[in-house]
């Protein structure tokens, strides 16, 4: 369905939680291929589709993210699969863990089968690719733009497939589509530090307890600063990853003084009044050096491939919280920013700006919905053939057998669930995160006595 027709574009995101929604709702709207004029003519129809888990979003995160979407509604893979052979897209983007995107694109290639007028499909990584490259990469592949962040994940993404002979002409450079915001313009009144706090960077509730008494020690030392810990989910509720001790447990040890205030919501929000930004590794560092907000990348607990930060090195970001105390700023590097895509004016080098990042992603995918005859069957890598003692493992845990049809037993029902249903979801839920969050660090703690 070529991007030129009277008809507005129609899109369908499958997200798993509430980080990855937030993504790929967004690249959605700034992927969709424009008119002649360079003007989309009619806005985009979004249809988002929630992947039943426990990072499923809640209803209070998914207002926080603040992106609304035509219709919203909870699937398993099986469901979903289902929906795509009914409904008629553009573009569709999954916005899943690695395993889910393998298992989707299989289902898909299967449901689609002498099909050609398919979507085109997008896929990508929320944030900074820091760990499990190549893995995370393979279960990707298939998809018809797997997009990059930056130029230098453009340039490993490439690396990666072109060296396990897989086609890598699926990598599309963009940036992080939650980029924006008004550019820092000085000190504000209060003076504020956020300290972005990860779900599971660092894991320990040693090194955790230690990075909240440093956060109130300097709130303690700077009287007249805000110190703000911003969280990322209320306990309970699960994001892209577990966290099995919230900071809201931890700070009820401490006496924290006046100035000193845990927050929630939006960080774009949050970063209008900050004037320091503090992390370990989180993609808050990335959003805040887009709008040229001071930033520190701690080095407190090491420079660690564990912790995520060694993806800074060379940012010129790094600081520990004794220099903060000191009244240390860290510089950043220009050229670095550049080639993680943040650089919101261009550099000096002559990196682009901010505005173009995704139009090449928008050229692509208004050629491929323009391809005579349709687009080709999907062709991820991994096949029965290629990975015969992993691939299985990876469908079956959405219900897939290896050719990508639905196993039995799998859900058969396309309905929305009944009160009594809905109910036992939200127990076994509620459940899962009990034990993730209770009992399993007490039966961590029982192994190590």
């Amino acid at each position: 369905m070529p991007a030129s027709t009277a008809n507005p574009p129609r899109i369908a995101v499958l997200a798993d939680s509430d980080t990855r929604w937030k993504w790929g709702a967004l690249t959605a709207s700034r992927i969709v291929p424009r008119s002649g004029s360079g003007v989309q003519a009619d806005p985009a129809l979004l249809d988002g589709f929630l992947l039943r888990g426990r990072a499923t979003p809640t209803p209070r995160q998914l207002a926080e993210v603040g992106v609304d979407a035509d219709s919203l509604r909870e699937v398993t893979a099986v469901e979903f699969l289902r929906a795509m052979t009914r409904e008629s897209y553009d573009v569709l983007v999954l916005a899943l863990v690695g395993g889910g995107v393998q298992a989707v694109l299989h289902g898909l290639k299967r449901v689609w089968e002498g099909r050609a007028d398919r979507p085109v499909v997008v896929t990508g990584y929320v944030g900074v690719v820091y760990e499990k490259l190549a893995d995370g990469l393979l279960l990707r592949h298939g998809a018809d733009l797997v997009l990059a962040n930056s130029r230098q994940d453009a340039e490993r993404f490439r690396a990666v497939y072109d060296g396990v002979g897989a086609d890598s002409s699926s990598v599309t450079e963009v940036a992080l589509p939650f980029l924006g915001g008004a550019p820092y313009a000085g000190e504000h009144d209060p003076y504020t530090v956020v300290f972005a706090a990860q779900p599971s960077v660092p894991e320990s509730r040693k090194d955790r307890t230690y990075l909240l008494n440093r956060l109130v020690q300097h709130a303690r030392l700077h009287p007249r600063r805000e110190v703000l810990l911003k969280l990322r989910s209320k306990p309970g509720e699960h994001t892209t990853h577990i966290e099995e001790l919230p900071y809201q447990k931890l700070v009820q040890r401490l006496d924290p003084p006046a100035n000193f205030r845990l927050v929630y919501g939006n960080m774009g929000e949050v970063l209008d009044r900050t004037d320091l930004l503090v992390t370990i590794s989180s993609t808050a560092a990335l959003e805040s050096l887009h709008r040229r907000v001071p930033t520190v990348v701690l080095s407190d607990l090491g420079v660690r491939e564990a912790l995520g930060n060694h993806h800074f090195v060379g940012s010129g970001c790094l600081a520990s919280w004794d220099q903060l105390d000191a009244g240390h700023r860290p510089t950043p590097d220009e050229e670095w920013v550049a080639r993680q895509g943040v650089a919101a004016g261009g550099t000096p080098s002559g990196g682009g700006s901010y505005a173009t990042a995704f139009d090449a992603a928008r050229e692509r995918i208004a050629e491929l919905l323009e391809r005579p005859g349709g687009l080709p069957p999907l062709t991820p890598w991994y096949t029965p053939a290629t990975a015969p003692g992993y691939l299985p493992g990876i469908l079956a845990r959405h219900h897939l057998g290896p050719d990508g049809s639905p196993l039995p037993g799998a859900p058969v029902s396309d309905k929305e669930p009944g009160p009594v249903r809905q109910i036992v979801r939200r127990a076994a839920r509620g459940a899962y995160r009990h034990g993730v969050q209770r009992v399993a660090p007490v039966i961590r703690r029982m192994g190590e006595l």
